[in-house]
């Protein structure tokens, strides 16, 4: 049984960390997903694909796969460079601008 451990990235459309702190471990999907004839969804016999497991840290989540036998793949995040201003978010309001304010 093969699985991914990784750290889940930011939300594209939120500026929130939330649900980034903690790692996952994610089994690979053991079978093809396919095409219900008569509703047209998409399913799978494979239960293990709808698993996501979270631990508090890598070490954690590495000793538990280690323990059950499961051949997990380790995935480093990529660091995020900060975003910070000088006058930071009230500088769009500052009186002495030097050109105007616009969208």
């Amino acid at each position: 049984m093969q699985a991914r451990i990784y750290k889940p990235a930011k939300n594209a459309m939120t500026s929130g960390m939330a649900k980034t702190r903690k790692w996952v471990l994610e089994y690979a999907p053991a079978s093809a997903r396919e095409v219900d004839p008569l509703m047209g969804w998409t399913s799978s016999s494979d239960t293990q694909a709808q698993v996501k497991l979270r631990f508090t840290s890598k070490e954690e989540a590495v000793e538990y796969a280690e323990m059950h036998g499961i051949d997990a793949q380790v995935v480093e995040p990529k660091a995020r460079k900060a975003n910070i201003r000088a006058g930071g978010y009230g500088e769009n309001f500052a009186t002495n601008r030097k050109g105007p304010w616009t969208h």
